[in-house]
């Protein structure tokens, strides 16, 4: 009984660890994806967008092992999430320089939505494999995430506005978990037998063509929306 009672408490402790560290990329999504809203709508995007996220967890939880299996899903997912990354931070570009960033609710929940689907699979397979089969366990890790993810993101939104380097950090972090998903997919692998050094360039470039691009393709719109301005 003090065995499993030492086990028991050590998968929670796992499983707590896991939610604190795989928790962070989806919060930068929604917090990204939320910031260039009015503070009204912000709130509503964090909660919808939370709930959501885990909605899809508890959905993918029984399709995740197979996903993970199947060719093309990591790779397809990592572009996805890099054309994500790069339009979150061209829209904040474009704010911070005086355009008016085209963002809306529904637009920041497509964004959330689409990210969280191509990044869940990994963190729901950490919980899986942490909780020993104990549906108990599980229910508790996919809980956990919710206070989590709403914490964190509301707290990095907030930065995010005072500080705008944090934006940049944030696309930056999305654009290496996109990298990793890259590399890690079954085809790549099977393809390319990529050895350790060429996951991390390709996580490198990820991260430096996320910014450039998005920075890029912020100030691109400003421009032509001063062009655009009819003189008087």
């Amino acid at each position: 009984m003090a065995g499993f009672d030492t086990q028991f408490l050590l998968s929670i402790l796992t499983i707590v660890v896991i939610d604190l560290l795989l928790s962070g990329d989806n919060a930068v999504v929604i917090a990204l994806a939320v910031k260039s809203l009015p503070q009204r709508e912000r709130k509503m995007g964090i909660i919808f967008g939370t709930s959501l996220a885990v909605v899809l967890r508890i959905v993918l939880t029984f399709f995740a092992a197979k996903l993970l299996g199947l060719s093309f899903v990591k790779l397809v997912g990592g572009l996805l999430l890099l054309w994500i990354a790069v339009k979150l931070l061209a829209q904040d570009e474009e704010e911070h320089h005086g355009g008016h960033a085209a963002s809306s609710l529904w637009t920041a929940m497509t964004y959330i939505v689409v990210a969280d689907v191509t990044m869940s699979t990994d963190n729901i397979l950490a919980i899986a494999g942490a909780s020993h089969g104990s549906g108990a366990l599980l229910i508790f890790g996919l809980g956990l995430s919710i206070p989590l993810m709403l914490f964190t993101s509301n707290l990095l939104s907030r930065f995010m506005e005072r500080y705008p380097v944090i934006v940049v950090i944030g696309a930056a972090i999305l654009g290496r978990v996109a990298g990793d998903m890259i590399m890690s997919d079954p085809w790549v692998v099977a393809t390319l037998h990529p050895a350790k050094w060429l996951d991390y360039v390709v996580q490198a470039l990820a991260v430096v063509g996320v910014v450039v691009a998005g920075r890029w393709l912020g100030r691109g719109q400003e421009n032509t929306m001063v062009g655009n301005v009819p003189e008087s």
